[in-house]
């Protein structure tokens, strides 16, 4: 099946603690989300939350200094754009719509917190391995989203993202801890209009993400290590404008999935 995903970083109210939005997040808007999902045609629903972790800081550092990260992500699958802008023009998906928009007021700072929609390019994704970092494992998920040197433009550097540096992403996996790997693709849709139009969004949204699963349990040291590292980091310079990206460990908690359903 060829699904597209909507991608939500979100940024908390500025009255809000991170703990406070969180707990909201996941105790009153996750369970609305997933009461109208057959309205929305959501077929897949996951929540991201941003964990306080020290790797965040020394990542961003590493290159050269980035954007603060988000509080999180809403992660949300539906079959294809076209299915999107159906549902979402019929008298149910406009009522649920609405019922999520105006809880989301109640803790996002709407403007600050961009979406777009996706397409995915798998690079690292182990068969028959069910990856997830839920809270109580040991596993978290690395959000990179990112946007493109304004020299390339979007076609090339995208191109070049998923062609050049995915394979050698792919090459030192191993070296570097990573279990699993994914790009996710913006693409360019008149939906994305809609839905920052109805927020009032004012950042600009990203080019994309990348997203990595590691164990955090697993102490991963040594030369090669590093030069896996160092590479990736040097390779990433060559289309990624580090001072306009970002990137943070999170957790994951899943809300609805009906991949597979009849």
């Amino acid at each position: 099946m060829s699904v597209i995903r909507l991608v939500y970083l979100l940024r908390r109210k500025p009255d809000m603690s991170l703990e406070d939005f969180q707990r909201y997040w996941r105790e009153v808007h996750g369970p609305l989300v997933a009461s109208v999902a057959t309205s929305l045609g959501i077929l897949r629903y996951v929540q991201v939350h941003a964990v306080d972790d020290p790797v965040n800081l020394a990542m961003q550092e590493a290159r050269g200094g980035m954007e603060p990260e988000y509080d999180g992500v809403a992660e949300l699958w539906f079959e294809s754009e076209e299915a999107l802008a159906e549902t979402m023009a019929s008298s149910a998906g406009q009522e649920a719509g609405a019922a999520l928009l105006e809880d989301e007021a109640q803790f996002i700072d709407l403007p600050q917190s961009p979406l777009w929609l996706n397409m995915e390019y798998p690079q690292v994704n182990p068969q028959g391995e069910a990856l997830f970092a839920t809270p109580r494992s040991s596993w978290q998920k690395l959000y990179f989203p990112l946007r493109l040197r304004r020299a390339l433009g979007f076609d090339v550097g995208q191109r070049y993202w998923r062609m050049h540096h995915g394979p050698l992403i792919r090459s030192q996996a191993q070296a570097a801890g990573i279990h699993r790997y994914q790009q996710v693709h913006r693409i360019e849709s008149e939906m994305e209009e809609t839905l920052r139009a109805a927020r009032g969004t004012v950042v600009d949204s990203y080019d994309g993400h990348a997203e990595v699963w590691v164990d955090r349990a697993v102490r991963r040291e040594g030369v090669e290590v590093r030069r896996a590292n160092e590479r990736a980091i040097e390779d990433e310079a060559k289309f990624i404008d580090f001072a306009r990206s970002t990137m943070w460990m999170g957790k994951e908690l899943l809300f609805v999935d009906r991949f597979g359903w009849d």
